[in-house]
């Protein structure tokens, strides 16, 4: 019998995959200041339209845009993560949650206004079948919003390097640019309640070497206190517009369709 062997799609995500109640403790300490939320609504505006969360972990995000927008669907590949999604959007009902992958979205051609993917491996080169993806779920004049991490900003940026030493900032930079993004960098501030949520997080970041150096400067970095836990980290919110004249199927204009 021939046997086919289909290629991986999906690289399990180290932290919420295997740690989901840990990065529940980091989304709640993530961006104390709503620096990012400022950054996206200056860049695009939701309210009243039809949204994509590719990635979308448990779906901590999806009830913030939901507030606003016509329409959210959220998109995750680990079926403990969808379930999880589920429950935390049940009251929610302009929110679907649906299993799937980047590179193939339970989406019609051109039926979202609105596609976001905060911190969702998008490294840059090898990214590519995931941004065609979204150009073909994305309505003509919609807009692809990337949040992911910014390398470049200290200290949270030199523990990345240090674990992921062939990651080229430089490089995923000109490739997001040579690819027509917009990049504006933000930086933001991490609130921890104690130090035991601090080590959680950042244990489920970083390699146990780094993690250690992490913990320690981040200790370090609030002296004597017993209560919250402070530390700076810096994002790339990367932008780019849908032309309106690039139509990629008849269906322009539906909505999401859900399987």
């Amino acid at each position: 019998m021939k046997r086919f062997v289909r290629k991986v799609e999906v690289i399990p995500s180290p932290n919420i995959w295997y740690h989901a109640d840990a990065y529940e403790l980091e989304n709640h300490a993530q961006d104390v200041d709503g620096e990012i939320w400022r950054a996206l609504a200056e860049a695009v505006s939701w309210r009243g339209r039809s949204v994509l969360d590719i990635g979308c972990g448990d779906g901590f995000h999806l009830a913030r845009f939901a507030e606003t927008a016509a329409s959210v669907v959220g998109v995750e590949p680990h079926p403990p993560l969808v379930r999880r999604a589920e429950r935390r959007v049940a009251g929610c009902e302009n929110v679907v949650v649906r299993k799937g992958t980047a590179q193939r979205m339970p989406l019609r051609d051109a039926s979202v206004d609105v596609v976001h993917a905060r911190t969702a491996y998008f490294f840059g080169p090898g990214c590519e079948p995931g941004l065609s993806e979204a150009d073909r779920v994305l309505k003509p004049g919609g807009t692809l919003v990337i949040v992911d991490l910014d390398a470049r900003h200290s200290p949270y940026g030199d523990w990345m390097r240090e674990d992921l030493p062939h990651y080229d900032p430089d490089k995923v930079d000109e490739f997001f640019a040579a690819a027509g993004f917009s990049c504006r960098r933000v930086q933001t501030r991490w609130r921890f309640p104690d130090r035991a949520a601090m080590e959680a997080v950042l244990r489920i970041e970083f390699s146990p070497r780094v993690a250690e150096r992490a913990v320690e400067e981040t200790a370090r970095r609030n002296p004597g206190l017993l209560g919250p836990l402070e530390l700076p980290v810096g994002y790339r919110v990367l932008v780019r517009g849908k032309p309106t004249g690039l139509v990629h199927s008849s269906s322009a204009g539906a909505s999401p369709r859900m399987p």
